[in-house]
């Protein structure tokens, strides 16, 4: 099945994003708005089990980075720019590794290719503590979130993947069944015997422990022509959280 995606812009200069986990392409709308200004195409894409993507009970790094290669062939995508946040930036770093020629650069915003412990489990518990047959007001979703999670920030983030599925009846967008029954596959460390030789550029938020120094060296084992950039007063949503210094950084790698 092909993924859903919002397509901006008509240049030939071609750029996919990956979201992250519980998120969508919609995430990353404004910065999006700004790479069309700058002549690019941009392609945000849903991820299986996200955003309008179709849903399905497999769900692993390797049938998402088989994901991406068939939108690519679908929508007859030459040598574009990659670049994927967390969750995305994990399917991308798979995607590069196993079809280098496919892609002209990489981006990876704010993860690296190293084991991650599980750390979702009370943001998937709360969310399954939702029962969405009894409650049909916005509010009181919010409301039963926030017993679990005091962070009004993610719980908004969270609350973007709401709908109206018929009058009165609300939804998740993404597949949580799925998405917790296969939580451990999220952290997973990436293991290739080849490398990704072209540009390959990682982001990090200087308040995030996402990418530590440590790390470093499993980037360059991986990725050998890779530079890392932090983005000040930011976080783990650096894009978000310092979108100006983000936009300019990678417009001047582009």
């Amino acid at each position: 099945m092909l993924l859903h995606s919002k397509i901006l812009g008509s240049s030939a200069n071609e750029i996919l994003i990956l979201h992250g986990f519980l998120g969508s392409g919609d995430n990353w709308i404004s910065i999006a708005k700004k790479l069309v200004e700058n002549n690019y195409k941009v392609h945000l894409i849903d991820q299986r089990n996200h955003g309008r993507s179709f849903h399905s009970s497999e769900f692993n790094y390797e049938l998402m980075r088989e994901d991406l290669l068939q939108y690519i062939n679908y929508h007859n995508i030459h040598q574009p720019i990659i670049m994927g946040h967390s969750m995305g930036g994990k399917t991308v770093m798979n995607f590069a590794l196993k079809h280098p020629n496919r892609l002209s650069k990489l981006f990876v915003i704010d993860t690296s290719p190293r084991f991650y412990e599980r750390h979702h489990d009370y943001i998937l518990d709360a969310l399954l503590r939702v029962d969405l047959k009894k409650i049909n007001k916005r509010i009181n979703v919010d409301l039963e979130l926030s017993k679990t999670i005091k962070d009004v920030s993610l719980r908004n983030f969270l609350m973007k993947n709401l709908f109206w599925k018929e009058p009165n009846v609300l939804e998740f967008r993404f597949n949580l069944q799925s998405l917790h029954l296969n939580i451990d596959e999220i952290g997973k460390e990436i293991t290739y015997s080849d490398q990704f030789k072209k540009p390959t550029f990682f982001f990090k938020g200087e308040n995030s422990d996402y990418i530590k120094d440590v790390d470093y060296k499993s980037i360059l084992n991986l990725f050998p022509n890779s530079k890392l950039i932090s983005i000040s007063n930011s976080g783990h949503w650096l894009h978000a959280d310092n979108s100006e210094e983000f936009l300019n950084n990678f417009i001047s790698i582009l």
